[in-house]
């Protein structure tokens, strides 16, 4: 086969500049006023009023626990998404795209709905909240919450970015190293994280 790298062809006229004017206005709009506006009112009373914030048990603990809940969720994410991406990239099985719907069902979602989905499970009223209650487990409005709220709406960026990079390498190396006795463990230790830590999805060429 042979490689040849993807070229971008340049569009004359003044419609380039218009794109790039309306996506900047957007990414202004959307990002940078509700930025610029939070920014402002932190420091409109001066860097050492701003500071000081930081020496107060509430902001101590909100960065605690943002740190924790951070601690938390990324190991479990890149676990799930390292998981799901080779699964789907490397094997054939029922219910891949069902799978593969589930991963882009967050991206579509409201965190104001996952947030609900799991009050209505775990809340004072939900399907599991009265049982936790009377165990004395508290999820909602608590850490496990957090983590869960966290979780559902960042669980499918690591599966995405690596589903495919690791489809567009195939599943050769991975079947030559079953067929010379490797097992799973090893063909993903030594064959696929090899291959997709040494190659960039920004450098992916498309193989014709």
């Amino acid at each position: 086969m042979i490689s040849r790298s993807l070229q971008v062809r340049p569009i004359d006229g003044p419609v380039p500049a218009i794109l790039l004017a309306i996506a900047l206005a957007w990414l202004g709009l959307i990002i940078g006023a509700p930025l610029a506006t939070v920014l402002f009112e932190a420091f409109s009373k001066g860097l050492d009023p701003f500071l000081a914030t930081f020496s107060q048990p509430d902001a101590l603990s909100a960065i605690g626990l943002t740190l924790l809940v951070a601690a938390i969720a990324v190991p479990l994410n890149c676990a799930f998404g390292l998981a799901a991406a080779w699964s789907i990239a490397k094997f054939e099985f029922q219910g891949k795209a069902l799978l593969l719907t589930l991963i882009d069902l967050p991206l579509s979602m409201s965190p104001v709905v996952s947030g609900l989905v799991w009050v209505l499970l775990f809340g004072a009223r939900g399907w599991f909240g009265h049982d936790l209650d009377i165990l004395g487990v508290k999820v909602i409005f608590a850490l496990p919450g957090i983590v869960l709220g966290t979780m559902i709406v960042t669980v499918p960026l690591i599966a995405r970015e690596l589903i495919p990079l690791m489809t567009e390498q195939g599943a050769d190396e991975e079947l030559a190293a079953t067929s010379l006795g490797a097992g799973g463990w090893t063909v993903f230790r030594r064959v696929t994280s090899s291959r997709t830590t040494a190659r960039s999805p920004r450098t992916v060429s498309r193989t014709s």
